[in-house]
């Protein structure tokens, strides 16, 4: 198994390089007779695709999905479903001088490492551009998990910087959210976190910030003992998108100066279920979903290529001087709002199907 490949029943293998052909996905153990259009699908890559607003990457692409396999009079046959978007318009020029230099704190020099060379065009499969690929099936998953579970998941920066919003996860709603290009429901935080990207990027510099995750309506039940528990598997998920360097459910590390009689959630009956009077833990206890809101927080570091200069090395083992050219989001979080979507539905409808398998 070479990485390429996430889930167990609801499985996704996804292909492409950044400035390849295109970039697409094979998703096997799909469930039969799910009513969606192409157009549903590019609706949630639409929130993802570059040149959105003037805070990201000015790259033009239109990432129309195709549907080429495992679909029949619009709805999938159970059989494996391929989806692709063929790469429109990509400028590979503008990364000749990254033939030679690595950037740092990028994958240019581990990619090297590992495979011996490197495709050091819109950096291959190190490239962002990959988690399309995710977007587009987990919106197969997305609308199964809503219309048949209710299972509403949305996500929305949190902190940009220093800047932090001040809102609830209980009530943020998808209209809050697709309110202003940064994706922050905080209107007064958005403002003040769409200025500070707009200064980054005119100072050729990039700067990260925090993604809220949020899983609504999950039943009780739902995860796997040890080591394939809920918690752990969002976990792996968040962290193998671009950019990500760390992940907290619950409180997080916040919980670590709390007494247990502080941070422990009191069980009590609410409309006739065992339901919690806090939510400390993240909706889930042994790692196995307790039904109540799963809510998780995405830590992701500022862009490694900028347009500053930084002192380097080449392949040749020399000191020298990069100024990246190219064209790069100066704060990734807008655009990766629906990839972290993406990712928590691929996890639950991965183990809602494990769950149905084993409990009928």
């Amino acid at each position: 198994m070479a990485g390429n490949s996430f889930g167990q029943l609801f499985r996704i293998t996804t292909f492409g390089e950044s400035h390849g052909g295109a970039v697409g996905v094979v998703l096997d153990g799909c469930p039969p007779g799910i009513e969606i259009t192409e157009e549903e699908i590019q609706k949630q890559l639409d929130r993802r695709r570059p040149g959105q607003s003037k805070i990201t990457t000015p790259r033009k692409e239109a990432d129309r999905i195709k549907i080429l396999s495992g679909y029949f009079e619009g709805k999938t046959t159970g059989t494996p479903m391929l989806l692709i978007a063929y790469n429109e318009e990509y400028e590979s020029d503008d990364y000749l001088e990254l033939k030679e230099a690595y950037r740092p704190s990028h994958a240019d020099f581990t990619y090297e490492a590992k495979y011996g060379f490197r495709d050091w065009r819109g950096s291959g499969r190190a490239s962002a551009r990959e988690t399309l690929a995710r977007v587009a099936a987990a919106a197969v998953a997305q609308k199964y998990l809503k219309e048949k579970l209710g299972i509403e998941i949305l996500s929305y920066v949190d902190q940009v910087g220093d800047i932090k919003a001040d809102i609830d996860f209980n009530t943020v709603t998808p209209e809050q959210i697709e309110s202003n290009i940064i994706r922050c429901p905080d209107q007064s935080a958005a403002e003040k976190m769409i200025a500070l990207v707009e200064k980054v990027k005119a100072e050729g510099d990039s700067i990260g910030g925090v993604i809220q995750g949020v899983i609504r309506n999950v039943p009780a039940g739902l995860g796997e003992p040890v080591f394939d528990k809920i918690p752990a598997d969002l976990a792996k998920a968040m962290m193998s998108i671009n950019a990500v360097k760390g992940f907290e459910i619950g409180s997080g590390f916040a919980g670590v100066s709390q007494r247990g009689s502080e941070h422990n959630d009191p069980f009590e009956i609410r409309d006739g279920e065992i339901r919690t009077k806090t939510n400390n833990a993240g909706g889930t206890y042994g790692g196995i979903s307790s039904g109540e809101t799963i809510h998780f927080r995405v830590a992701f570091k500022p862009v490694s290529t900028i347009k500053k200069e930084q002192d380097t090395v080449n392949r040749k083992k020399e000191a020298v001087k990069l100024s990246a050219a190219g064209r790069h989001d100066p704060c990734v979080l807008p655009r990766a709002v629906p990839i972290v979507d993406a990712m928590s539905a691929l996890v639950i409808m991965d183990h809602y199907l494990r769950n149905k398998a084993q409990n009928g």
